[in-house]
């Protein structure tokens, strides 16, 4: 077999686990990007109906 053949076979599982790898930690990061853009949306539209109802915001408490 030819060498150059040889090393592409021991590489290419590794480079198919890293690709795999790759998109499992971007499919995460997507979802963790927009489940905090969700959050903020309804934090702020919370914000919004509590002052357009006249309430004052509590104090943050410790």
């Amino acid at each position: 077999m030819n060498p150059l053949l040889t090393a592409l076979a021991a590489l290419l599982p590794s480079i198919g686990v890293g690709l795999l790898f790759w998109f499992a930690i971007r499919a995460v990061v997507n979802a963790d990007r927009t489940e905090r853009q969700a959050i903020a949306r309804m934090d702020a539209a919370e914000r919004d109906a509590e002052l357009a109802a006249g309430k004052k915001e509590s104090p943050p408490t410790v």
